[in-house]
């Protein structure tokens, strides 16, 4: 271990300390443990038992930085832009620690101009290596998007994006899987700064859907 830096940190501890080599793989490898504790729990008959299926995720697999570090700055690993929906939260799905992901979440998560400009400074400011655009099965917005039923004029313009990534007679699962993909298309289509960043190599943007019943996310 490097020498105590002052303050009683290590010295080799700093906001960019937890980064993996690769971001896509980190995640799904954390995704993975929480699938695991999530079926887990699942199948237990109690809520103690249940608390204690999802007890084995924050283990030996998180990097926490002290918040003498954080209070430093940020350098998160992964950009997250995925559904407001209670069910689904990121930092769970991930077994991800404070300070590795940078997240937006919106109802049907899509490419709306804060969450462009929010990533743009993930990547152009924090230099986040990863945006993933997540949607989850049985998402209320792409099936919103999908009804004919009158909405408030900001709901409305909430489902517009959704409504032009449908496919006339395909199923809600391919539904949520296509929005997901139109929305991670949207960002370097509106966002030079996002574009540049993907062509020269420094950012991979990718699409996924989120399982609720298994846990798992599925790269689309």
């Amino acid at each position: 271990m490097a020498s105590d830096s002052g303050n009683g940190i290590p010295a080799n501890e700093n906001t960019r300390s937890c980064r993996p080599k690769d971001s896509l793989k980190a995640l799904m490898q954390g995704n993975a443990r929480f699938a695991e504790a999530w079926q887990k729990k699942n199948a237990a008959t109690t809520m103690a038992a249940r608390a204690a299926a999802m007890s084995s995720l924050w283990s030996t697999d998180n990097c926490f930085l002290p918040a003498d570090v954080l209070a430093t700055g940020q350098a998160p690993w992964a950009a997250i832009l995925s559904c407001a929906d209670s069910r689904v939260s990121p930092e769970w799905v991930f077994d991800a620690a404070p300070s590795d992901l940078f997240v937006i979440r919106s109802a049907g998560n899509t490419a709306f101009d804060d969450a462009i400009a929010s990533l743009e400074y993930s990547v152009a400011v924090l230099k986040t290596p990863l945006i993933m655009v997540m949607g989850h099965s049985s998402c209320g917005a792409v099936k919103a998007a999908r009804d004919d039923a009158p909405l408030t004029p900001l709901l409305e313009q909430l489902v517009k994006p959704i409504r032009a990534s449908l496919t006339p007679g395909e199923s809600l699962d391919a539904a949520i899987a296509g929005n997901a993909r139109y929305a991670a298309g949207q960002l370097t289509k509106r966002s030079q700064v996002l574009a540049d960043a993907a062509n020269n190599g420094s950012l991979t943007i990718v699409s996924s859907t989120f399982d609720i019943q298994s846990g798992k996310v599925t790269v689309v």
